[in-house]
């Protein structure tokens, strides 16, 4: 798909991946809407991208709740591509999380994503045209120690993943997984102690990735019209080592993780 001249819808755009995915779309000649919490940091980015002669709004919402959702829909018509990118949560065993914070880790990103996605996917399959982008994480491949709400959720969103694009096939509308490793983005200081809860073995192996880098991936995968990509390479060969060596692999990702 070209993205010249059509829209986009990039949540948790107020930093991060999302900020530099809706900078590229941008500067690829879409209008951009940007989503996120803070209407101070969004306001920020749009400045940015206007600044650089591109086009793009800001809409203030929570996508933890339902309501805003439904809202956000009406505000903004379906989009040519949606990008779900919005997630939150820290890096903790089950019996040490509240039980709203594993509601906040299912909200967003897996039901933020799963709810946006059914408001717009009604209109997307009626004209025959349409992207969806899942931004996941890592977990989602490779489960480690010490993660279970936050890697829950990103399960969840990998099966919701795999799901639509079955009951897409042939519609005209696609969807895109795109999971990069370790990112040297805001999200390890908004989730103090997470970062240390990487397993020894992907630190030393497995590179960190920048958000620009994340936001090529993002926008390739649309115009490439890609199912899935994992980056960089060496994750790829974790995924792969994971599906020929299960045990191995989770023993590795046990033995140099968190324990208690």
């Amino acid at each position: 798909m070209r993205v010249e001249g059509k829209t986009v819808l990039v949540t948790g755009a107020s930093q991060g991946i999302g900020a530099e995915a809706a900078f590229r779309f941008a500067a690829h000649g879409a209008h951009v809407h940007l989503v996120a919490r803070s209407a101070e940091l969004l306001d920020q980015q749009v400045e940015r991208i206007r600044e650089f002669g591109g086009s793009a709004t800001a809409h203030q919402a929570d996508l933890a709740d339902a309501a805003q959702i439904r809202a956000l829909a009406e505000e903004v018509p379906a989009p040519d591509v949606l990008v779900n990118n919005a997630g939150v949560g820290r890096w903790l065993f089950l019996d040490d999380t509240s039980a709203d914070e594993l509601q906040a880790m299912t909200a967003v990103p897996y039901l933020a994503a799963l709810l946006l996605t059914r408001e717009y996917l009604g209109a997307m399959r009626s004209r025959g045209s349409g992207w969806i982008v899942n931004v996941n994480s890592p977990v989602s491949r490779l489960p480690i120690p010490g993660c279970v709400g936050y890697q829950s959720s990103r399960w969840a969103l990998r099966g919701l993943t795999a799901s639509l694009r079955l009951d897409l096939r042939g519609t005209g509308v696609g969807i895109s997984e795109v999971v990069p490793g370790k990112v040297s983005s805001e999200y390890f200081v908004n989730n103090p102690g997470a970062e240390e809860r990487i397993p020894a073995i992907a630190r030393m192996a497995i590179p960190t990735v920048t958000p620009a880098q994340c936001a090529k991936a993002i926008v390739d995968a649309v115009e490439k019209e890609r199912a899935e990509h994992l980056f960089p390479w060496q994750l790829k060969a974790f995924e792969i080592s994971g599906r020929l060596f299960p045990g191995l692999t989770s023993y590795l990702a046990w033995k140099t993780g968190t324990h208690r």
